[in-house]
């Protein structure tokens, strides 16, 4: 009975053992589980979310970043492409048939002025030309009575001076009718003129109305035309000798980072503006104008080198654990979008740009997500943590 017991005793102390053992050896198990699970570096969006998002594309470009000298300016228009619409006679606004923001072609009508006195100047034509007929039958009946020694030679003389003043009477009341739109010498008489757009563009600034008494100095409204736009660039002195005509400039404005514009440098100042210590640099702008309007401020990189390097917009770049990166399209159909992450090195920033050197080397004009990059990270970052 003894020999049982004791049996029965070692059977029990070695299930316990095992017991002990197993249970031990469980969360090993688990907790190694996490340590095994393969970190992703690849994330899929639909089209539906890619549109939501805002997410848009875009490809690595070659920047002049390092050799470049940075400038905040103004856009501006010369003066020769903005004019204040003017009457060129006193009156009253009769019509106005323009408002702010309307685009208006060279000699188009945009209003029409009221003036009496105008039909006065036309009477005044009407006589003179009659005078002058009657003159001119006087100045031929006495060069016929000369030639015939039945009259004196004074009797010419005087009929020739008198139509050579009738004459020159007539042709300046033909050119004021001609300046105020009027066709000289018409059957009708009118009392209203037109008043035209001296150049093309926009109008701006609508400054009368209609019943407003108007002169030569009273402008009616103001055109702009932005189609040659200009930049007014402050350089530094001590950047002033690396400036030169010629050279691009890449600008971007101040208020709404991202979009890029280009200009050439046409002239640069040989005064300090005001009191500052800058000097000003002036620019035509080139290519693609849309949505820039004079006074808006920019800022600008002038170009002195030939030393490109590979950018992206600085949205372009998320930054996580530490480590920057951007995302490349992997692959792409109507329904879904891949994209890799690829981990890159920062280098120097300027108007919204960044140099970057990635650690994998991407394929040329490869799509990279350049704007609302931070939707793309965070959907890896919740698909990660969903799978594990």
């Amino acid at each position: 009975m003894n020999k049982h017991f004791k049996s029965y005793i070692h059977i029990l102390i070695l299930l316990a053992t095992v017991t002990a053992c197993s249970e031990k050896k469980e969360p090993e198990a688990e907790k190694s589980e996490p340590e095994t699970a393969a970190l992703t570096n690849t994330v899929s969006l639909t089209a539906a979310q890619i549109k939501t998002a805002g997410i848009q594309f875009g490809s690595v470009e070659m920047k002049n970043l390092a050799t470049a000298i940075k400038a905040n300016g103004l856009l501006s228009v010369p003066n020769q492409n903005k004019a204040l619409v003017t009457s060129v006679t006193s009156g009253i606004v009769k019509t106005l048939s323009i408002q702010p923001g309307n685009y208006v072609n060279k000699g188009q009508v945009i209003a029409t002025i009221l003036n009496p006195d105008i039909a006065q100047m036309q009477q005044q034509l009407q006589a003179n030309q009659a005078q002058l007929r009657l003159a001119e039958q006087e100045y031929q009946r006495q060069r016929e009575l000369v030639a015939g020694n039945a009259a004196p030679l004074k009797n010419l003389q005087r009929a020739e001076a008198e139509m050579a003043t009738l004459k020159s009477a007539n042709k300046s009341l033909r050119m004021q009718l001609s300046t105020m739109g009027i066709t000289p010498g018409g059957a009708t008489i009118v009392t209203s003129i037109p008043v035209l757009a001296p150049i093309s563009g926009t109008i701006s600034e609508v400054i009368a109305q209609i019943g407003s008494n108007v002169n030569a100095a009273t402008p009616i409204a103001q055109i702009v035309n932005n189609s040659q736009l200009h930049l007014d660039l402050f350089v530094f002195e001590k950047d002033l000798s690396k400036v030169k005509p010629g050279q691009l400039i890449h600008f971007t404005l101040t208020n709404s980072v991202g979009k890029e514009y280009d200009a050439k440098i046409y002239s640069i100042g040989t005064a300090f503006a005001s009191q500052s210590k800058t000097i000003p640099v002036h620019a035509i702008v080139m290519g693609d104008k849309t949505g820039l309007i004079e006074g808006m401020n920019i800022t600008a990189i002038i170009s002195i080198g030939n030393s490109l390097l590979p950018a992206l917009p600085s949205e372009a770049i998320v930054t996580t654990g530490g480590q920057d990166y951007i995302f490349q399209v992997k692959n792409q159909n109507e329904k879904e979008t891949s994209f890799e992450r690829i981990a890159v090195a920062k280098g120097i920033s300027d108007i919204g740009f960044t140099e970057i050197t990635p650690v994998k080397e991407l394929k040329k004009g490869v799509k990279i997500v350049v704007k609302k990059t931070f939707f793309v990270l965070a959907k890896m970052v919740n698909t990660g943590e969903a799978s594990d």
